[in-house]
Parts: C-alpha cells; sequence; structure tokens
C-alpha cells in the first residue's frame, strides 16, 4: 500500500452535505435564479418580472378550486396509437414516455369543484404532456368534461396549452377540432357558459377550435397565442410583423381576447363571471 493511500484511509470520513438540485429556479424571462420555495408560493409567477411559468393540471386545479378540494373526473379511454405511427421513434414508446413524465393519462385534464362559492368543471391541459397536443385523448376528455357540465349543469372552463393538433394521429387528431365544437354548441344550447382561460402557449389547431369559442375569452400576461407560427407568418406576407405580435396583451388591444388576468386575481375573476353568466341554480 502507498504511503498516499496510507494517508487517505487515515482521514476521517466525513459524508458530503447534500444539496438538492431543485432548490433554485431559473425564470425563462428575465433569466434571474428565483429560490423554488418563493416560487411556488407565488403561484409560479416570478416575482421579479412577473413572468408566468407553465404549471400542470393539478397545481392549477390546487389554484383554481375553493379550499375544501376537489374531484378529478375519469380520463376516457381511446386508442393509443390508431396509425401505427413511427418516426426516429415509436408513438406508443412517446406516449409511454410522457405518461411516465407527467404522471398523467393524457395532455387534457378534468376536475369538479366550486370556484368561489360556484360549481364548475375545470379542464386544464398540460403542456408537458407532448406539448399539450391535441389527439384523441385530449378531444375525448374535453368532451367528457363537457358532458358532465351538462349533466351537472354548471360552467365549463378550460385552461389552453398546445402547441396544435398531435401530427403522429393524423387525420384523427385534426377530427377533434369540429368534434370540441359541436361539444361547446351543446353547452350554449342549454344555455351554459363556457370560459376559455389561454395559457402560455396556445397556439395552432387548439386556437382554430375551442380555445376561441369561449363566452369570455380570458388570458394569462404575456402568453403566446396565434395559429402559425411568426416566422412562418413573415415568410409568407414577406413583412415584418409589430412587436410582441401574437401575445396576449396585443391580442386585447386587437379585440381578440376580453381581459388579461394575472394569475393571483384568476380565481376571483372566474368565480365573479360565473355569478354573472351562470343560472341561478349553479351557485346553489
Amino acid at each position: 500500500m502507498s504511503w498516499l493511500n496510507r494517508v487517505r484511509q487515515s482521514i476521517p470520513f466525513i459524508a458530503k452535505r447534500e444539496t438538492a438540485d431543485n432548490l433554485w429556479h431559473k425564470c425563462p424571462g428575465c433569466g434571474q435564479m428565483v429560490f423554488l420555495k418563493e416560487y411556488e408560493e407565488n403561484l409560479s409567477v416570478c416575482p421579479k418580472c412577473e413572468h408566468h411559468g407553465r404549471i400542470g393540471a393539478k397545481m392549477r386545479f390546487r389554484q383554481i378550486f375553493d379550499e375544501g378540494g376537489w374531484q378529478l373526473l375519469h380520463a376516457p379511454q381511446v386508442a393509443l396509437d390508431p396509425l401505427k405511427f413511427r418516426d426516429s421513434k415509436r408513438y406508443i414508446d412517446r406516449i409511454k414516455a410522457a405518461r411516465a413524465a407527467t404522471g398523467e393519462p393524457d395532455a387534457l385534464l378534468n376536475a369538479e369543484g366550486r370556484i368561489m362559492g360556484h360549481k364548475a368543471v375545470v379542464g386544464v391541459q398540460d403542456f408537458a404532456f407532448m406539448g399539450g397536443s391535441m389527439g384523441l385523448g385530449v378531444g375525448a376528455a374535453f368532451v367528457a368534461g363537457v358532458r358532465a357540465a351538462l349533466k351537472a349543469h354548471v360552467p365549463y372552463v378550460i385552461f389552453t396549452a398546445a402547441g396544435g393538433a398531435r401530427m403522429q394521429e393524423g387525420i384523427l387528431s385534426l377530427m377533434q377540432m369540429p368534434k370540441t365544437t359541436v361539444a361547446i354548441a351543446e353547452l350554449r344550447e342549454a344555455g351554459l357558459p363556457y370560459i376559455v382561460v389561454l395559457t402560455d402557449p396556445t397556439t395552432g389547431g387548439v386556437t382554430a377550435s375551442y380555445a376561441m369559442l369561449g363566452d369570455v375569452q380570458i388570458a394569462e400576461p404575456g402568453a403566446l397565442i396565434g395559429f402559425a407560427g411568426q416566422r412562418v407568418i413573415e415568410s409568407t406576407i414577406r413583412e415584418k410583423l409589430p412587436e410582441g405580435f401574437q401575445r396576449a396583451e396585443y391580442l386585447l388591444d386587437h379585440g381578440m381576447l376580453d381581459m388579461v388576468t394575472h394569475r393571483k386575481q384568476l380565481r376571483e375573476t372566474l368565480g365573479q363571471l360565473i355569478g354573472y353568466l351562470a343560472p341561478e341554480q349553479v351557485a346553489a
């Protein structure tokens, strides 16, 4: 045994102090490091620049529904890989990876509870699940949420976040656009409010269907909202687009939104809207 090894073995072992890797959050808006606990207590909004971070469905439910809980609705079963699609890897493997990463069956979840005392069914898209893309699972979940609202005779509130249709499902994903539009028509026939909250980002086929059909259109500050990407539009029309094009504030100024609401005021705003729009029996 060399002298170096003898010295090493003679030194008392001191365990390395463990430090969590996720104590800090780097804001994508301002680039500042924010203490994670402070960030989460601020509803995943940067306390320095007010950038609204992307959040999952269950966190959104906790923020929106009144204390006392909410009930998650059963997610409909659909064909996982109807076209047997494969690119660099099998589509079924991508779904399994997304489910393992998020712990959710697909990109849209529904729950029912109370918002400021008013009963409602709320659907939330999670961008972390394959970019919140709209496929058979999202379409079926949206319709299930609407049917649950119809059965309970309460409003349906949807939080959108998507990169558009899910290309791995081809024409079947595009068929979710008319399918969800018909479901919204059923809400209107029943006289029930349909409220849309657009979050960052909401694009593609989702924007071209149920994301723009609300009785009231709300967006979070700074949310990217549009159909085609800005570079695609610029290359097509061969013109430079205005500053802030496709951001929530720009759309509000040009009449595509009714309001831009900070995350801290969302629950109160939704409660007031439901009280204004819903039939008396909804708040009973």
